[in-house]
């Protein structure tokens, strides 16, 4: 098949997709090892060496051409494939969840082992699935003589690491023409693109110990400051829009002595809004308070900004094209016996988590429905209850699409150990496959239509015009590696 400039035919289009999947179902065993051999070493943040590392010999296994280490991350890699024309990303991740450990397939609380780590938002599949994908479009670019370049991008630390922000800061998709992705979910749909732009920073407040009761006039209390800046950002609540969110923990609390004065304290912040430009709002404010608690308490306070993620920009011509094979997909197939199976965890679950599970799909509650086989709409109700990705960041530079497929039981709470649970099952081979079919076809589909990608990348132009990406990483800023706050 060879590119062209107009729509194709029915019959184009049938044909591609059908050798799409079926080089997908090939292959798709080597990935379900990867994917059970990731959920058995779960790694966080920036230390997914184990992770990383099995996903770099595979890609080598399958022919790509392997670059380690990217953007000065040592967890991090990509793997091209193929010569000429557009290259079109497929993104990856493998990074775990810390205190998630559980027992595979087990139905109840039951970790491996007390307070470790666990696979609790399913990117041991995510990785797996996307490597998939991007291996069935490689080995159709070698059989076909199609002009593109495939890369599959490992990246790690998305769990509040904020990694892809620090690949793109490095320049590493500024010559990618389309970016595709995916997450395990509940249910097999497009992604809208809904995210809240976020930063992740410390706040350090320095004052002067003393004697609690002796000379509690000469201390100046830095918890006292942290205390205080918390209470201001709760007052602050009520004056900021209704979708910007603020989470805080304290970090470092000056000791556990309640008769010395703290002469130190830490207070990290998630701050989220729905754009950059209110971040950017936002966080001056939260800045006012905290230098106000430090006024107030007369310490010092200096911050520092550990991550930070973009909210995500859509780009309806891509979403179409992949609607438009999710339709002619399907659901992953779910059989019987992975409703029975899906029976015995969703009894764990509350009514307010499986409606919940439905209202933020947009989709209507459905009592007794286990899982989705089925599409749902392209155009649906946007949900108000959303999160942050640094896929966010990535769609800012580049033309992005994601989906979504059934990996897991309705109802599952994300982070939970009955995500952690299912990791392994039938479920997330099947749903894990499903979004690979997906991915990869859209991907090739582009390859032969390169006006589509000629059309998402005006649109993107459009979306962004007058607003400049800045991204919510300062170049100051290096990667939260473990020990380096």
């Amino acid at each position: 098949m060879q590119p062209t400039s107009s729509p194709e035919s029915q019959d184009s289009v049938d044909a591609l997709l059908k050798q799409t999947w079926a080089l997908i179902d090939e292959k798709k065993g080597i990935f379900w090892d990867l994917s059970d051999r990731i959920w058995e070493t779960p790694e966080v943040n920036y230390t997914e060496f184990k992770s990383s590392k099995a996903h770099l010999e595979l890609l080598k296994q399958q022919g790509f051409r392997v670059t380690e280490g990217v953007a000065d991350l040592p967890t991090a890699m990509m793997g091209e494939a193929g010569a000429g024309g557009p290259i079109i990303a497929i993104l990856g991740e493998y990074d775990a969840l810390p205190g998630l450990s559980q027992q595979a397939d087990v139905a109840e609380p039951l970790p491996l082992q007390d307070g470790a780590n666990g696979h609790g938002c399913g990117h041991n599949m995510l990785g797996s699935s996307a490597l998939l994908a991007a291996t069935a479009v490689k080995d159709y670019l070698e059989a076909s003589g199609l002009p593109g370049r495939v890369r599959y991008y490992g990246c790690p630390a998305e769990e509040g690491g904020s990694a892809k922000g620090f690949m793109v800061r490095a320049g590493l998709f500024d010559d990618v023409d389309v970016a595709i992705c995916w997450h395990p979910g509940a249910f097999n749909g497009v992604m809208d693109a809904n995210s809240l732009a976020c930063n992740e920073l410390n706040y350090h407040f320095s004052g002067r110990a003393a004697h609690a009761a002796a000379t509690p006039h000469l201390g100046r209390s830095a918890l006292d400051a942290v205390e205080l800046m918390n209470v201001g950002i709760n007052y602050l609540r009520e004056h900021m829009p209704t979708s910007a969110r603020i989470h805080y923990a304290i970090t470092d609390s000056g000791g556990f002595s309640p008769n010395v004065v703290q002469a130190k304290a830490t207070v990290r912040y998630l701050v989220r809004t729905r754009t950059l430009p209110e971040l950017t709002e936002l966080l001056k404010r939260v800045d006012k308070v905290a230098q106000g608690a430090a006024l107030m308490t007369e310490t010092t306070m200096k911050s520092n900004v550990l991550s930070g993620d973009a909210n995500l920009i859509g780009n309806r011509v891509l979403e179409e094209l992949m609607q438009s094979h999710l339709e002619r997909l399907g659901g992953p197939g779910f059989d019987d016996a992975d409703r029975a199976y899906a029976a015995r965890f969703q009894q764990t679950m509350s009514q307010e988590e499986i409606s919940s599970a439905f209202q933020r799909m947009g989709q209507e509650y459905k009592p007794g429905e286990l899982l989705c086989d089925y599409v749902v709409p392209l155009d649906r109700p946007e949900s108000s209850m959303i999160g942050s990705t640094d896929v966010g960041s990535v769609s800012w530079v580049v033309p992005t699409v994601q989906c979504r497929s059934a990996t897991y039981t309705i109802g599952t709470p994300g982070h939970s150990w009955q995500l952690v649970a299912q990791g392994k099952s039938s479920l997330a081979h099947k749903g894990l496959t499903h979004s690979a079919k997906l991915m990869a076809s859209t991907a090739l589909n582009l390859f032969t239509r390169p006006d589509l990608i000629i059309a998402a990348k005006a649109e993107h132009d459009r979306r962004l015009a007058g607003t400049p990406f800045v991204n919510p990483i300062p170049d100051d800023v290096q990667p939260p590696f473990p020990g380096s706050h």
